[in-house]
């Protein structure tokens, strides 16, 4: 008796079986139109360009002064601090840690002038 219980509880989760939900469908999606691994289909992208109307709302984390961007070194730069924010791929590495520093403290250039 039990085991016939188990067959039709069985059956009937069989019949019953939900669709799959939309972030199965988008991760099913995403895993098969995967770039190929092989480097001869793999086409380079160029790097995407850094949009510019972000200044507007980007400031320096360490002092929240507005940033300045340098096309030439692809950089956002705070004059002020003497500081300059890496741009990978269009987007900003407001990592203090992965700053540059872009010129010397006053006070070590004035002693190197003298």
């Amino acid at each position: 008796m039990l085991s016939r219980v188990c067959d039709r509880l069985a059956s009937a989760l069989r019949g019953t079986r939900a669709p799959p939900s939309a972030v199965t469908l988008r991760c099913l999606h995403a895993s098969s139109s995967r770039p190929s691994t092989d480097k001869s289909e793999r086409t380079e992208k160029p790097p995407r360009a850094f949009d510019q109307a972000l200044l507007e709302f980007l400031v320096c984390p360490l002092s929240k002064k507005p940033l300045r961007y340098e096309a030439s070194t692809n950089e956002l730069i705070n004059e002020e601090l003497g500081i300059a924010y890496p741009i990978i791929d269009g987007i900003p590495n407001m990592i203090p840690q992965a700053a540059r520093m872009t010129h010397q403290n006053k006070k070590q250039e004035e002693v190197e002038q003298h």
